[in-house]
Formats: C-alpha cells, structure tokens, sequence
C-alpha cells in the first residue's frame, strides 16, 4: 500500500508508526507541508490509505496556513472515497473539521502524562483490542474536538478531553493523545515552547517517563501493530 504522510512540522514525523508501517510492507509518501513549496497532490491516484500528523498550529489559524484548507478538502475527498486514514493530535482536528465536526480551544491546556479511559464502542472495537480500559497516556494541546462529525464513534476520552479517541465510519480513526512517540521524541516535546509558555515542568514531565514510559510504549506498539495489519490490510 501506499500510504500519504501529512506532515505540518518538520519534527511531528510518523515516528513509530511510521517505523510500524514501513516494517509490514506499506510505502510511506510524506508530504512536508511545513516546506511553502511542497504542493499537496492533486488526485488520490493510486493513494491507499492517509496519515494525517500532530503540529502546533489550529485549525481556526487557516489564514496564517495556506495549505490547510486544501488539506481538509483532500481529508474529505479521501473519506468519501472509503480510504483508511488515521490522524493524532492535529491531525485528529483537522479530520474532525473537515468531516463536519467541531474543534474549539480548551479551557486549559492538556500536557504531559494523563489518564484515559475507553468508552464502551473502544472496550470492543477490533483496533483498540489489548488496550487497557484505563490507561496514562501522553498529551500535547490546547484545543479539542466537542463534535464528533456525523457518523462519529467516541472510543476514549479524559477528564479534561472527552473525545480523546474516535472513529468515523469503519475506516477513520483519530487519537487527540500521541501514541506514535519513543522515549527520545517524548522528551524533545516535553522541552518545546508549548510546554514551557503554559508554564508546565518539562523536568517533571521527564522525570514521569521513567515510570509511564515501558506500559505506554507497549500499548502503543500494540496499537501501530494493528494499525498496520488491520486497518491499512497490505
């Protein structure tokens, strides 16, 4: 398969899942939309499957990213025509907009380590199988999906996130949380200026990968697993 890597930072690559894919024979094309002279493609031609990457920008910010409205059309272009995508983070909000949902700033940031717990269509949903109905996963934004888009399935939320994970239709997911990280990435992010311009501790976030880090890589790796085989089927 190949599959279409949306890609808004230079640094928010598909990063383990990426490595998950490439691994069980899909072929990754990334486009670097952070790069001004990199031009989404025109068509879907022989395009199977879409991953659509975290970035810290918004998705009310389509002024200041030329790119972004071209991008959720192409988003819903590609659900229309029943493609498997999966997007995080950004991703997850760009796909929540382009389908007909709702994203909108957060009262508080969420960052760092955070519980989640799986509502009832994710204890049963064949991609979410072996995951914990009650997890610490790593969390980096400010603003959040409050409408699913039609269709929408809720299969995880937090505290301060209802909609942590979703599917729309069979095909599409989305995960507000990264999954994708290793132990290295979490940390860089942990530094970034998101982080430290809300005036959380990146030492302390650090500090807590010593004891969430083993548990969240395993369950990630369980999830890219069956991203891989299941929902982009080689």
């Amino acid at each position: 398969m190949s599959l279409l890597v949306l890609q808004h930072e230079m640094d928010e690559t598909s990063a383990v899942l990426g490595q998950f894919l490439q691994q069980r024979s899909h072929r990754l094309i990334t486009v670097p939309l952070h790069d001004s002279d990199t031009p989404l493609p025109e068509n879907l031609d022989h395009i199977t499957g879409l991953l659509v990457m975290g970035g810290s920008m918004n998705v009310d910010e389509q002024d200041q990213h030329h790119w972004m409205q071209p991008e959720m059309d192409l988003i819903k272009k590609a659900h229309d025509a029943n493609l498997p995508m999966v997007g995080i983070c950004l991703g997850a909000q760009l796909i929540a907009t382009a389908l007909g949902g709702e994203v909108t700033k957060m009262d508080r940031p969420e960052i760092g380590w955070h519980n989640v717990k799986l509502a009832f269509p994710g204890t049963t949903d064949a991609l979410l199988a072996g995951q914990t109905w009650d997890s610490i996963q790593f969390h980096l934004h400010g603003q959040e999906v409050t409408k699913l888009p039609p269709g929408g399935v809720p299969l995880a939320g937090s505290v301060l996130c209802p909609n942590q994970a979703f599917r729309v239709g069979m095909t599409c997911y989305c995960f507000q949380y990264h999954f994708e990280w290793d132990r290295q990435q979490l940390e860089y992010f942990a530094k970034s200026h998101f982080v430290t311009s809300n005036k959380q501790d990146a030492d302390a976030i650090i500090a807590q990968c010593d004891e969430h880090y083993h548990n969240y890589r395993r369950r990630g790796d369980r999830l890219c697993e069956l991203i891989a085989t299941l929902l982009f089927d080689v």
